[in-house]
């Protein structure tokens, strides 16, 4: 369990600055990653984004405006912002407004991918929209059919675990061992409250699936139970500093968005303590050299 005394909180939130947690700004610059302990190619910074589904109470228009305000730059569009029944060129549309809001669309989801109907309308969906990633909850028996599709649009796609709820992928490693033979443009997007959640050491979880992360959802919890509930980074359970350092060490190269699940009606707020603590966190790291 990781050392949440106020002191120690308030030394990450300092080190991330009070603007980000006030969401005073309309931008935030991401903090370089400490140097590598392990002889690892390190040379971006991690690619902070948003899972809009914390948004989801607000149009798209309030959420990309969110997003800015928050300091992040990468947005994954759940389906209340970009529906999965869109046509062609609605599908454009969205894609051009959140590229004119200066952000970059990475990615979709999570989307159901449990028999061929689905598979097919997501793809075609993926497609049109321009994305290179889908955050998918398919059924382990539609993996071959998927890994068809991924050969042939040229898309990867990430599992979510959805933690002790979940009988089909409550883990990580539930995922991962269902896809190593799999084509490599299959892997896991790991929700590290889920995860923690279903009662599994998160780091080890992240050194087991290094290989095949490639997103990630960024949440504390309030308990390492089933009863775990959304929280700001800091006030749970999770040991922040161990995930990044984890990752920055590793040389991570995808994306971690947050997925603020609380507070529905009011997100923003507690979005952008978690950003500033992200910051904070990361500088720590730095330091340490």
């Amino acid at each position: 369990m990781p050392n949440n005394s106020p002191s120690t909180r308030r030394q990450f939130l300092q080190l991330g600055g009070a603007g980000a947690l006030a969401c005073a700004t309309s931008s935030a610059t991401s903090a370089q990653p400490q140097q590598p302990r392990v002889a690892k190619p390190r040379d971006k910074t991690l690619k902070l984004g948003i899972a809009s589904y914390s948004f989801r109470a607000f149009s798209l228009d309030e959420a990309l405006a969110m997003t800015k305000r928050a300091g992040l730059k990468y947005i994954c569009l759940k389906s209340m912002h970009m529906p999965l029944n869109s046509t062609p060129h609605e599908l454009a549309a969205i894609a051009a407004k959140v590229a004119n809001a200066g952000l970059s669309l990475y990615g979709a989801g999570v989307i159901d991918m449990k028999n061929p109907s689905q598979i097919t309308q997501a793809f075609e969906y993926g497609k049109a929209a321009g994305l290179r990633i889908m955050v998918i909850s398919p059924d382990a028996a539609m993996l071959p059919l998927i890994e068809q599709q991924v050969k042939k649009y040229d898309v990867f796609v990430a599992i979510h675990n959805h933690g002790p709820d979940d009988r089909r992928f409550p883990t990580p490693q539930s995922a991962y061992e269902k896809i190593t033979s799999l084509d490599r443009r299959i892997g896991l997007c790991i929700d590290i409250g889920h995860t923690v959640r279903a009662g599994v050491d998160l780091v080890a979880a992240v050194n087991q699936c290094r290989d095949r992360i490639l997103d990630m959802h960024l949440k504390d919890v309030t308990e390492a139970t089933a009863r775990g509930r959304c929280i700001q980074f800091g006030r749970g359970v999770i040991d922040v500093p161990a995930l990044f350092r984890a990752l920055v060490d590793d040389g991570y190269q995808g994306h971690a968005s947050y997925e603020y699940e609380a507070e529905e009606k009011d997100p923003l707020p507690g979005t952008c303590e978690c950003v500033g603590y992200t910051h904070g966190v990361l500088a720590s790291l730095r330091r340490e050299g």
